[in-house]
């Protein structure tokens, strides 16, 4: 029980503060209009990270703690990622009326989740090296716990997420609450990228 406690306290910690992953499934809820439509994005941000957790936890961990040229590769690909998607956001926030062009499609939102997740350098930061390497202390049945709780906290956080961006949403039809999240979010994720371009050089042996 103590591990299950852990896992679940330790994922909603880390899932908590509001990153690419996050404001991408909190978007759709807004835009979507209806819940329903956003399951696609929410279903599969919680499999990523379902996939990444189960990789944390069988030691995928420790490849990325010893090999500093894959964690540096994963940064890279990352900023490049994060650069672009506050481009595409900040470029969206223009037309009044064409918020609802963001809307995703089924297929165009687990393809975009599936970035947002997959190329996401904190996504693996934190479950790869944090919940990862917090799994060292379990073993068998405790690990399994802990494992479950870390699981069901990023289902259960997505579909909220969703339901409260479906809320807001129903409540702006003119979308100036959306225009104004958008471009907050652009600038956010743009410090996000400087932030690991900043430790990227400032690790850098090279340096």
């Amino acid at each position: 029980m103590i591990a299950f406690v852990h896992g679940f306290c330790l994922a909603l910690g880390l899932i908590l503060p509001l990153g690419v992953q996050n404001l991408f499934v909190f978007q759709q809820g807004i835009v979507q209009r209806k819940l329903l439509y956003a399951i696609p994005v929410v279903v599969t941000a919680a499999i990523c990270d379902t996939i990444l957790i189960i990789l944390s936890v069988s030691g995928v961990s420790m490849v990325f703690i010893h090999f500093r040229v894959l964690k540096d590769c994963l940064l890279v690909c990352g900023i490049l990622f994060l650069l672009y998607m506050g481009y595409i956001n900040w470029r969206n926030c223009g037309d009044l009326q064409g918020v609802n062009v963001k809307a995703f499609l089924p297929k165009q939102q687990i393809v975009f989740a599936m970035s947002v997740s997959f190329l996401n350098p904190y996504a693996f930061l934190d479950i790869i090296g944090v919940i990862g390497t917090s799994s060292l202390q379990y073993e068998n049945e405790e690990k399994i716990l802990f494992t479950f709780a870390c699981i069901l906290v990023s289902w259960i956080w997505f579909f909220l997420l969703a339901f409260a961006g479906r809320c807001l949403g129903a409540a702006d039809n003119l979308g100036n609450k959306i225009k104004i999240i958008n471009k907050i979010s652009s600038l956010f994720i743009w410090g996000t990228a400087l932030m690991l371009i900043y430790n990227l050089i400032l690790n850098s042996k090279f340096l």
